[in-house]
This record gives C-alpha cells, sequence and structure tokens, in this order.
C-alpha cells in the first residue's frame, strides 16, 4: 500500500503526524515500519497509561522478564520500556536523519510520581536520556510548577524534552520561556543545538469534556451554543503565542542563528471522547505549520479514511478569543478548570503508573516460577 492521500495532505500542510501509542507486539510485528510508510507517521509519544495497556499483555514481554530475572520491579519497568522506546528510535533513525532531527523521535516520560519533585525529575530524565541512548529519543516531563526549572535544567545539558501535560496559555507561555533558556544554557555548556529537539504537548480533547459539562449545568442556548468550542479555540490561541513569543524573543534570534530549532505545539489528547463530534476534530481544526498532532491509532485511522487536513487555524485567533471572552461571560473560569486538568492528569498517570509496577510484578512471579 502506498502512503494515504489525507494523511499526506495533513503532513503537506505542515503537521507532523506521531503515533500515541507503543508496544513490543507494534515494534516486532512490522506495524511500526507499516504506519511510517502508509500513514506519513514520523514519531511516536509514550505516558504511562500507554506502558500499561503495554504491558499488561501476557506474552510479549515474558522472554525479557526472564533473561532479568528476579530483579526490582521498577529496574524491570525501566528496562522493559527503555528496550521498546530504544527499538522505536531505531526504528525512526533514518526519519531523524532526513528530517535534520525535526521528526522521527520517540519520547519516553519520567515517574509521574516525581511530577512535583524538581531535583529527582532532572536527575531521572537524564538516567532515562542515557539508559535508551539514542539522538532522536525525548524525555517527558509535566508542565508542573516544578517541572519547569527541571525542564531548562534537562535542555541544558543537551537532552531532548518533551514537555507534557500542558492545559492553559498561562502555562504554556512559562513552558516556552523554560526551553529557551535551557537552549541559552544549553549553548553555554558547549552542547550543538542543531539536532536538540523539544516539543510542548498541549492537550486538547480533555479541555472540551471539563468546559462541556459546565456549559451543560449552565442550560443556557448561549453556553449550548459554545459546547465543542472551547477546546479547539484554546489550542489555536496556544498556536497564536507561539508564534508571537519565537518571533519577539531577542534570547530566540541568536539562538536560532546557531541552528536551534523552535519548540513546537504539540497536539495531545485527540482522540474525540464526545461521539456528537467528527473523530478527526482535534486533527482537522488544528492544522497548521510547525506543529505536531499525536493520535491514537484509532483517530490516526479515521483521518486516513474521511480527515480533510486543510490549514484551519490562521486567521481563526480573533474568533478563538470570542469564544474565552463568552465562557468567561458565563461565569466559566478557564484557569480553573485547567489547574483541574493539570492536577487530574498528574494523578492519571499516577495511577496507571502503580498498574504498570503490579502488572510487571506479575509477569516476574509468573515466569521465574
Amino acid at each position: 500500500m502506498a502512503e494515504n492521500a489525507n494523511t499526506q495532505r495533513t503532513s503537506d500542510s505542515g503537521v507532523s503526524i506521531w503515533l500515541d501509542d507503543l508496544s513490543r507486539t507494534r515494534i516486532e510485528s512490522g506495524n511500526l515500519q507499516q504506519l511510517i510508510a502508509e500513514r506519513n507517521v514520523v514519531g511516536v509519544t509514550t505516558n504511562p497509561s500507554i506502558f500499561q495497556k503495554a504491558l499488561s499483555q501476557v506474552g510479549p514481554y515474558d522472554e525479557q522478564l526472564k533473561q532479568l530475572g528476579r530483579i526490582p520491579v521498577e529496574q524491570a519497568v525501566r528496562e522493559l520500556t527503555t528496550t521498546d522506546v530504544r527499538n522505536a528510535t531505531d526504528i525512526f533513525r533514518e526519519v531523524a536523519e532526513k528530517t535534520d532531527y525535526v521528526d522521527g523521535r520517540v519520547s519516553i516520560e519520567v515517574d509521574p510520581r516525581l511530577a512535583h519533585n524538581t531535583e529527582e525529575t532532572e536527575k531521572q530524565a537524564e538516567e532515562l536520556w542515557n539508559k535508551v541512548d539514542r539522538p532522536n529519543a525525548m524525555i517527558k516531563i509535566p508542565a508542573t510548577l516544578e517541572g519547569l526549572p527541571a525542564i531548562t535544567a534537562t535542555l541544558a545539558k543537551g537532552i531532548s524534552v518533551n514537555v507534557t501535560l500542558i492545559f492553559s496559555l498561562e502555562r504554556y507561555k512559562q513552558v516556552i520561556d523554560a526551553f529557551i533558556e535551557g537552549m541559552v544554557q544549553a549553548d553555554k555548556n558547549g552542547h550543538d543545538l542543531k539536532h536538540m529537539g523539544s516539543v510542548a504537548s498541549f492537550f486538547v480533547s480533555r479541555v472540551d469534556t471539563a468546559v462541556d459539562k459546565l456549559l451543560e449545568a449552565n442550560g443556557s442556548d448561549e453556553a449550548k451554543s459554545l459546547e465543542g468550542k472551547a477546546a479547539v479555540a484554546n489550542a489555536r490561541l496556544a498556536y497564536e503565542l507561539f508564534e508571537k513569543a519565537f518571533d519577539s524573543d531577542p534570547r530566540w534570534a541568536d539562538l536560532e542563528a546557531k541552528g536551534a530549532k523552535r519548540q513546537r505545539p504539540l497536539w495531545a489528547s485527540t482522540g474525540t471522547k464526545n461521539a456528537a463530534y467528527s473523530d478527526c476534530k482535534y486533527v482537522d481544526e488544528l492544522v497548521a505549520p510547525d506543529v505536531v498532532n499525536t493520535m491514537p491509532e484509532k483517530t490516526l485511522n479515521a483521518l486516513a479514511d474521511h480527515g480533510n487536513g486543510a490549514p484551519s487555524v490562521k486567521g481563526t485567533y480573533e474568533e478563538s478569543h470570542q469564544v474565552m471572552q463568552k465562557l468567561a461571560d458565563l461565569g466559566i473560569n478557564i484557569k480553573d478548570v485547567t489547574d483541574k486538568l493539570e492536577a487530574d492528569g498528574v494523578a492519571a498517570f499516577i495511577d496507571s503508573w502503580d498498574s504498570v509496577l503490579s502488572d510487571v510484578q506479575k509477569g516476574i512471579d509468573r515466569v521465574n516460577g
């Protein structure tokens, strides 16, 4: 099968399509290579929930668990996940080289229990980077207040970073600043900026899920007319911020002259959760140059089948500001919504991580008799 026309159109519009999933089965079956060849997939993101799904399967990891023997469960999880990420980065190496390391990236997240611990996050980010040991890896660090200095410190060591769990424009602005400062320090520390990469993972569909509940509770015609609009408006305004921030920061011009690449916005949580909305909503309505859209396979297949992929962000800023203003007029405090989403996001990843530890312990016990 050749490349898909719809995913090709999306790519041609400036969107890097990444897959929001990884498992050993996907790697060993050749499916990942197939998605690169047929669906324009040029990167992969993982998170604790994705590894929880992969590592709960009986079979694919048994051989490595046997080799590892009865080691502490946290060490076993580290070995299993970094093996998958290392193998996936090797599959994407050609993509990385062709795109000068803009794409071909595979992300692995620090332990979510460290989300509010700057020092330990920074330490583990470096350990994961060294363990995966591939130039096209990315270390995911949550955009909590404690995560921000860890992002700067990790970049300062020449390590590529995927900043995750961004929900608000206010926090996104802080993330861009943490990124630029990290690149300034990386430059001072003598790191080659050309192959360093970073993305800012801005979460989308969860915003609609939260805001739509508040709109339904309001029940007015005005509230009803705003359902399904908050998430896209929020993300489009993030793109506006992306354009302005890099063009106006004097530090950035100097870094760009040395080969540094902008930290691209990455649209995360792009699977549609409300059946009343298009299953391509958070792809088709967020098409713009220099963005990444990481999507679950179901969304990727929907895009391939009937997605539009035409540019849809430029020229929407005024309308997006109006949507946010109308929400405020109805008494919806978007900061309260996004603060809760961040806290819930961290908590959900911690729950998934606890399940990972439990499932892998069961696997260790099973294969070692």
